[in-house]
């Protein structure tokens, strides 16, 4: 019986920790910098990190010398087709999550328990935007010319083949995407993923929408 017991304590103390371990786990990859030594240039192409307090993004233009998006996102994809813009806000999440979820006060634990476990059913969501605004939702980002080819491309590769899938509203459209959703790459580890990716001073894990944004 003391056995038992003793055996029962440790468990339930293990699972007490469990929490405390993971946000020690996200405290430390969203502070300890990947590309420490980087610096932005003083001139180059200007991107976007955007977050709606949960999710982010990364906004690029729709079109500059570098790369040209409308054969990717053409603007018949959309449900208002005029309503196209000249920036573009990538996200990159679980597919069930996206569609079932169109507000957060809709959230359904039983899904993000799902996405959370793990899924190999993802989407682009594309918003397109015909103006940028000022506030700490919307960080901009300098890269070079060769880290925004870089990142174009690391984004386009995470579009897969497929008819478009409507979006929320007249100007935002779904994708199917590549790549597998879990608790360990959600939809802001992607954001911090590509900007490590091409070279950014970023968190080395970004699950939260904070572990990206503290940075710029």
């Amino acid at each position: 019986m003391q056995w038992t017991v003793s055996k029962a304590r440790r468990w339930i103390g293990g699972m007490l920790l469990l929490p405390l371990i993971l946000m020690l786990l996200v405290v430390g990859g969203s502070a300890i910098p990947a590309n420490p030594a980087a610096n932005p240039p003083p001139r180059g192409v200007t991107i976007h990190v955007y977050t709606n307090g949960v999710h982010t993004g990364l906004v690029l233009p729709t079109v500059n010398a570098l790369h040209d998006w409308r054969s990717r996102v053409p603007a018949s994809d959309l449900a208002d087709p005029r309503r196209a813009g000249q920036w573009l806000l990538f996200g990159w999440g679980q597919r069930d999550f996206y569609l079932n979820t169109p507000t957060w006060d809709r959230v359904d634990p039983a899904t993000v328990i799902r996405a959370i476990l793990g899924s190999d059913r993802t989407l682009m969501h594309v918003d397109h935007l015909r103006q940028l605004w000022r506030g700490p939702d919307l960080r901009s980002v300098v890269l070079t010319p060769e880290q925004y080819r870089a990142l174009v491309a690391a984004i386009d590769a995470d579009f897969a083949q497929g008819e478009a899938i409507a979006g929320y509203g007249p100007d935002d459209v779904f994708y199917p995407g590549r790549g597998r959703y879990s608790g360990i790459r959600t939809c802001n580890e992607w954001t911090g993923g590509k900007l490590r990716g091409v070279g950014v001073r970023v968190g080395m894990w970004t699950p939260l929408s904070w572990s990206v944004m503290r940075w710029f």
